[in-house]
């Protein structure tokens, strides 16, 4: 009886768990951002508060190219303004696509831009 128990438990644990991931992926969205010669070829952005994952390609930039996004009025040239889930997880090599991790945006507004193409400061706005 205790053997049939335990392994009812640890049934349950695993439905759980496995409905709470995948609660959690359908609520992670995607950013999609596209470099090409020194811009990004989305100028502004546009989103609602929530959880993004950003994804980068590199179209034909000739170099590797990354993101950084920063809360719009700090100092965007200090590492530690940088929002660090933001960044790639490895750097965007010609003609190749790369994600971040999942980063929570709240209401308000960021900057974004690539100090490897090197491209202007983009707008991303959450409402």
């Amino acid at each position: 009886m205790k053997r049939i128990i335990s392994i009812l438990v640890i049934a349950l644990a695993f439905v759980s768990h496995t409905n709470a991931q995948d609660k959690m992926n359908k609520t992670v969205k995607t950013i999609a951002l596209e470099q090409t010669v020194g811009e990004f070829t989305q100028k502004s952005i546009t989103v609602d508060a929530g959880t993004y994952v950003f994804e980068v390609s590199n179209n034909h930039v000739g170099k590797d190219v990354g993101l950084v996004l920063v809360p719009k009025g700090k100092d965007a040239s200090k590492p530690e303004n940088h929002i660090q889930t933001a960044y790639v997880t490895s750097v965007v090599k010609d003609g190749a696509v790369e994600k971040s991790k999942a980063t929570t945006l709240a209401k308000g507004e960021y900057v974004y831009f690539c100090p490897l193409n090197p491209t202007p400061q983009y707008t991303l706005t959450v409402k």
